[in-house]
């Protein structure tokens, strides 16, 4: 996030929304890419399948970790694999969708 000017009050609350929001929706090429395939994202694949409103997402700020081949220096928000909880016809449930949006779906 770019620096706040002096004077100016920084809402947490809002920040955190804008770095949920990015983690969201990842990285706009692997996107991009996923969508031309005719491919859904893994939190589109799984809003599809848990109750409306119901999958609130574990570890939203994971980012990865990768050393060598460049990787140290690309960021992207999120990770390659989406996980939390939610509900499928009012049943509990934990699941996981790999998000090949991201590094092509790696874990870490």
């Amino acid at each position: 996030m770019p620096p706040t000017p002096k004077g100016h009050k920084v809402d947490p609350l809002n920040q955190l929304r804008q770095r949920k929001y990015e983690a969201g929706h990842g990285d706009a090429e692997g996107f991009n890419r996923q969508h031309a395939k005719h491919k859904l994202t893994a939190r589109e694949r799984i809003a599809r399948l848990v109750d409306r409103n119901s999958f609130e997402e574990i570890d939203i700020f994971a980012t990865h970790r990768a050393q060598g081949f460049g990787l140290e220096s690309k960021r992207v928000p999120g990770d390659g694999v989406v996980t939390g909880m939610g509900k499928i016809d009012g049943r509990d449930v934990m699941l996981f969708s790999h998000d090949a949006s991201v590094f092509g779906g790696s874990l870490g």
